[in-house]
This record gives C-alpha cells, sequence and structure tokens, in this order.
C-alpha cells in the first residue's frame, strides 16, 4: 500500500518501561514502514526519550505526548486533533504488554481497504498467560453487540474520516470512552473483524489469568456502571431504539376465571435427584399456600429425578395433603423452552414464578411477588433479588457473604428496560402472568446459537417493551453455587456461545424497538 500512512499511538506509563519497551519493537518491527508513533507519556516519566532513542534504530518518526488530561478521551483528543495520516492504530495498553505481529498493520490497512464504510477494523488475538498461549478468537460485530464488557480486544485501526464524522472521543467520559466510540462508528460505519484460524492473530497480549467468574459484575463500581448505561442511552436514542419512560406500556392479560390456584411455580430439571427435594421444600413452605409446584424432568423416564418428585406425591413417604400439590411431566429432550412451555400449559395457577432445581425459594417470595402485581395492573413481569449460597460437598448450604445480595438496583423504573440491552440479566426469581406465556412462549432453542441457555432473556425483553416491570428488592431467592452447577466452572467457548445467544436476542430487540418507535 505505497503512499498509505498510519499514526501509531500507544501509552507509556509510570513503573512500566519493559512492557512499554517490548511494545514499542514490536512497532518499529512493522513491515510497514511509512508510519509515525505518537505515546501519550505520563508527564512525570523523564526516561521516555532514552528508552525511544535505544529502541528506535529505523529512525521512526516519533512524538511525546505529555499534555495532562482527566480522561482518556482528552488524551485521545490532544493526539487525534494532530494526526493528518488517514489512519489510525491505537494500542490500549496501559495494563499489559501488546505485542504486534510484524504483518499486523498490512493487515489492519487491507482489511479496512476491502470494505467500503470501514469505520474501525479490530481482530483476534494471542493471550500469554504465564508459559501458556491461547488464541482468542472475538465475535463479529453487529447491531446487538451492545454489552459493554463485550472483547474486541486493544488493538484498533481507525478511519481518520470516521473519527472525525463521529465527533472523535468523548472527554467527559471516565470509564467508557472505548465503548462509546465503539459504539458511535458502528452507527455509521462498518466495523470489521480480522479472524484467526491458526496462527492468523495479529498480536499478542501478555496477561495474568484471570479465571472467568460469573458473578465480576457485582464488584463492578457503581459510577462505572452508570457511565456505560448513559453511554448505551444515547446510542439507543440516536439509532431510534430508545423505549421513552412509561411509553407504550398496556394492562397484563385479565385473570382467567377458571384459575384453581394463584402461583404455579416450574422447575425444569434434568439428573438432579440431590437437589430436587429441597427446591420442592421451599415451594411447600410459603407463607402463601394457594399454590402448585410443576416439575418438569427432562431426562426421560429413568432419570431418578422423577421418583424423588413422586416421594412428594399422593402414595409417596413425603406426601402431605395439606401442603400445596406437586405435578410431575416426564419429556426426554433436554430443552429448558420445553420444560417451561409444557409447564405453562400444565398449570393452574394465574401466574407463574421461576425455580431451578438447585436454588431456593425465600418462604414469603411469593407473598412478595403477589404484592407487586397487586399494585399496578400494567405491571406483566416480576424480577425479585437473590443472595448467593454455596452447597459443599458433604451436603452443607452457607452464604458467601463476600457477595452482596444481587438486586440488580441499576434497574430504574425510567430507563431500566433500555439499560438491559446492556446487561446479562435482570434479576431472579422472575415472575409472568401464565396467560402471557401461552402468549409469547420461551425460547425452545429455535434461534440461532440458542443451547439451553438465556431461554428466558427474550421473553424479558419483549415483556418490558409492552408492560411495566415490577421489582422486589428484598431477597426472596437462593441462588445455590456447587460443583455440578452451570456457572461453576465456564470456559472461554462456553461464554462466547452464551454471549452469541443473547446478543442475537439483542438485536432482535432493536430491531422491535426501532419499528415500535416508528409507528
Amino acid at each position: 500500500m505505497p503512499g498509505t500512512k498510519v499514526s501509531v499511538i500507544l501509552h507509556h506509563d509510570k513503573d512500566n518501561d519493559v512492557n512499554f519497551a517490548n511494545t514499542l519493537k514490536s512497532i518499529y518491527s512493522q513491515t510497514l514502514s511509512d508510519i509515525e508513533v505518537l505515546i501519550i507519556s505520563d508527564p512525570d516519566i523523564e526516561s521516555s526519550e532514552k528508552l525511544i532513542s535505544d529502541i528506535n534504530k529505523n529512525h521512526i518518526p516519533t512524538r511525546i505526548i505529555t499534555e495532562s488530561n482527566d480522561t482518556l478521551g482528552g488524551y485521545l483528543n490532544s493526539v487525534f486533533y494532530s494526526i493528518t495520516s488517514d489512519y489510525i492504530l491505537y494500542i490500549h495498553n496501559p495494563a499489559a504488554t501488546v505485542l504486534l505481529k510484524q504483518s499486523a498493520l498490512d493487515l489492519l490497512l487491507l482489511a479496512c481497504q476491502r470494505n467500503a464504510d470501514t469505520g474501525m477494523v479490530y481482530a483476534d488475538y494471542e493471550l500469554q498467560e504465564n508459559d501458556r498461549i491461547k488464541d482468542i478468537h472475538l465475535l463479529k460485530h453487529h447491531i446487538g453487540r451492545v454489552r459493554d464488557n463485550q472483547d474486541y480486544g486493544c488493538v484498533f485501526l481507525f478511519c481518520r474520516d470516521a473519527l472525525e464524522t463521529c465527533g472523535w472521543a468523548d472527554e467527559d467520559l471516565k470509564f467508557k470512552t472505548l465503548y462509546d466510540l465503539r459504539l458511535k462508528l458502528a452507527e455509521k460505519y462498518k466495523l470489521i473483524h480480522v479472524a484467526n484460524r491458526y496462527a492468523g492473530s495479529l498480536y499478542r497480549i501478555m496477561s495474568e489469568g484471570l479465571a472467568h467468574n460469573v458473578f465480576d459484575y457485582l464488584l463492578a463500581g457503581r459510577e462505572s456502571q452508570v457511565e456505560a448505561e448513559k453511554v448505551l442511552t444515547e446510542h439507543l436514542k440516536r439509532i431510534n431504539a430508545y423505549l421513552k419512560p412509561g411509553s407504550n406500556y398496556h394492562p397484563r392479560p385479565e385473570i382467567e376465571t377458571e384459575n384453581e390456584l394463584i402461583a404455579s411455580v416450574i422447575i425444569p430439571v434434568n439428573n438432579r435427584p440431590e437437589f430436587i427435594g429441597t427446591a420442592i421444600e421451599s415451594v411447600q413452605t410459603q407463607t402463601v399456600q394457594q399454590i402448585e409446584v410443576i416439575v418438569v424432568v427432562n431426562g426421560g423416564p429413568d432419570d431418578p429425578t422423577a421418583n424423588e418428585v413422586r416421594r412428594y406425591m399422593p402414595g409417596g413417604d413425603k406426601y402431605d395433603a395439606s401442603k400445596p400439590a406437586v405435578q410431575l411431566l416426564v419429556h426426554d429432550i433436554n430443552n429448558l423452552g420445553l420444560c417451561l412451555n409444557m409447564g405453562a400449559q400444565a398449570a393452574k395457577g394465574t401466574y407463574y414464578v421461576q425455580l431451578d432445581s438447585d436454588d431456593r425459594l425465600k418462604p414469603d417470595a411469593v407473598e412478595k411477588i403477589l404484592k407487586v402485581y397487586n399494585s399496578d395492573p400494567k405491571i406483566g413481569m416480576v424480577i425479585g433479588s437473590y443472595e448467593v449460597w454455596r452447597k459443599d460437598d458433604a451436603g452443607n448450604y452457607s452464604r458467601m457473604e463476600e457477595l452482596p445480595v444481587v438486586t440488580h438496583d441499576e434497574w430504574t423504573e425510567e430507563n431500566g428496560r433500555n439499560n438491559l440491552l446492556r446487561i446479562n440479566g435482570a434479576g431472579a426469581p422472575r415472575s409472568l402472568p401464565i396467560a402471557l406465556i401461552r402468549q409469547i412462549g420461551f425460547s425452545v432453542n429455535d434461534e440461532p446459537y440458542a443451547r439451553n441457555y438465556g431461554e428466558d432473556y427474550n421473553m424479558v425483553l419483549e415483556v418490558s417493551e409492552r408492560y411495566r416491570i415490577g421489582r422486589v428488592w428484598d431477597a426472596i431467592y437462593e441462588v445455590v453455587r456447587h460443583a455440578g452447577g452451570t456457572d461453576h466452572s465456564i470456559d472461554q467457548q462456553t461464554i462466547d456461545r452464551n454471549d452469541e445467544a443473547k446478543d442475537y436476542v439483542r438485536l432482535q430487540a432493536i430491531q422491535r424497538r426501532i419499528k415500535l418507535n416508528i409507528k
């Protein structure tokens, strides 16, 4: 690509000379020679110039930017404004060593120039944790990728004209500068992903390994979460997918007069005989007794869970006619949507209440859910709050005190249904009118990427577009972590598969909301 110039931007932080030097060496070793390097340097660092002179054997034009700014956006703009190149490579390296492959810039430019209307190019990378190197395969962008924790790597090739059209970086943001920039670019331009199958990663990140924790979001700073919500909300407004407070709410379906009970607690389960009794008993000890338990065993007739359930039914050794009745449905396909839909068809209650087979309801859970329904006829779903417990190998339960009660208090009456597009869940337990389930139906893995994960996420999104979501802020549910749990040990492939499923649901929701706002 003769005549194509790229401006490369990276950071030099205090006490990070070794990492910085290695990153810089990989830049100076690029096979693309027409580059300039701009270094955002800590004003207190005195060694930058000497370090650069020792490394820059090819005398690549290099400038040090030491302007003092309070935010990443401020630093980036101070560099952006001084650049005349058509392309800008930004390396976000404050927290890790980033090593470019020698042909990285050549490949990034090819990807950019092959695709019209490109705003940004990002790429798969290698992650070195201690002595182990693994390939990180990123997901291809689409309009449903609106999570702020979506991994796009830390090397980005920007088209300068696209940055200028989008207004450069927001200097008021403290935490979510790149998230905001990515969303703005995606509104007008393509985000191109360079994928790797084998030995095709464009760069390597040197980092200490961190295990994935499904509860990481609980420890995220409140200020950061609020800023991310603001960024997403403004994005939704610009693409006409924003739902105004109170808009499009309808009364929930009227109660069917033939209903015998107030609520049906539906429990899908596969091969968990050691848990199901505790779950059933947490329903039967509710302060509201006009309810039932529907256990849907999806491991077929040989699943030992079914016999455990029968112990609570007439003729069983744990049957008690004075307690809420237990229904048993048996299917031979492990499909959560199938379980929930079939349970709703068999339900005798007005409202569905969620309970996973290895979790427990607090005794007043149904009572508090009903109170919320009774407060407003436009409430089409009630979502509670939960505690996180653990069960050890000896069968003992204990509360995980290091985790707070999960309230999902990022949900607000005014903006919760918009912010829901950014986060992976709304809380538990969830409750719906049975009539509404029969109208909408749970996903049965008939959507792209769906594999028995997030089967009710689409339900929450769709209901929130037509009804108010009521909340119980007290803990009425106990999520139990254990060695056999689906969230106990999760690998990157599973994380990516789950993200694909929910991001596709987000895509559908955004498309629905745009149509809703056009009417």
